[in-house]
């Protein structure tokens, strides 16, 4: 899953990058309300967002107002070093989906992100579907029509190849794949995508799966049906 963190106190930010991506979630990681806003109104697809309240540039409350009037339902958990019941109902009333003051644990933080984005699920399809295959969202498994148990994928081939099952007839690139899965900020390079692309296709094989992953030289990667046309190796 993709997340927003939106924290101006940057050694702050950086622990909480470190924990999130331990538990296999890609993380953009901004630092005021500004450029919150911008990544969640221009290409941002984000499936649960972390905002402070108290921010540069724009407060996380009006960010919040904002993509709620502008019509984004996107998981909204607040932080806030505020205790006052009053700030903790205009957060509420604005539009988060949970609050949390600070100080924090890391694991009451990651056990509410778990809770909201599975509210999100519940009310989407909790399980995508290409052709014959299927991915479930909670629990990572992968199936086919012939192998209804199926295999569980790894947090970075569950990102990936959820990429491509939402991107249906698209392709994408190894620098979006790094850019959702790995975060803008990384030192990741295209070798680590194609290692990761080499894992999913061993495993779609492993199922029987009438699907494969193809590559258009230069351009990227899809999801085809294995009696499609391409034009890539």
């Amino acid at each position: 899953m993709r997340l927003l963190l939106a924290e101006d106190e940057e050694d702050l930010s950086r622990a909480l990058v470190t924990v999130l991506k331990h538990n296999n979630y890609s993380v953009d990681a901004v630092y005021d309300g500004a450029e919150a806003l911008d990544y969640l109104e221009n290409g941002g697809n984000y499936d649960g967002v972390i905002l402070d309240i108290m921010m540069p540039k724009m407060d996380g409350i009006t960010v919040l107002k904002t993509i709620r009037r502008h019509g984004n339902s996107v998981p909204v958990l607040l932080l806030t070093a505020k205790a006052e019941i009053d700030d903790r109902v205009e957060g509420l009333d604005s539009g988060a989906d949970d609050y949390l003051p600070k100080p924090f644990s890391m694991k009451e933080l990651l056990a509410r992100i778990r809770a909201m984005t599975r509210r999100q699920t519940d009310t989407t399809d909790n399980v995508l579907a290409f052709g014959d295959i299927a991915l479930n969202r909670s629990t990572y498994q992968l199936t086919g029509p012939e192998n209804p148990e199926g295999i569980r994928l790894a947090g970075k081939e569950y990102q990936m190849l959820e990429m491509l099952m939402r991107n249906k007839g698209r392709l994408v690139s190894s620098e979006q794949f790094i850019e959702h899965v790995w975060g803008y900020e990384t030192d990741i390079n295209v070798n680590v995508v194609w290692v990761n692309i080499s894992n999913l296709r061993r495993k779609l094989t492993q199922i029987n799966a009438p699907v494969e992953i193809k590559a258009v030289r230069g351009l990227g990667y899809r999801l085809e049906g294995t009696g499609e046309q391409n034009g890539g190796q």
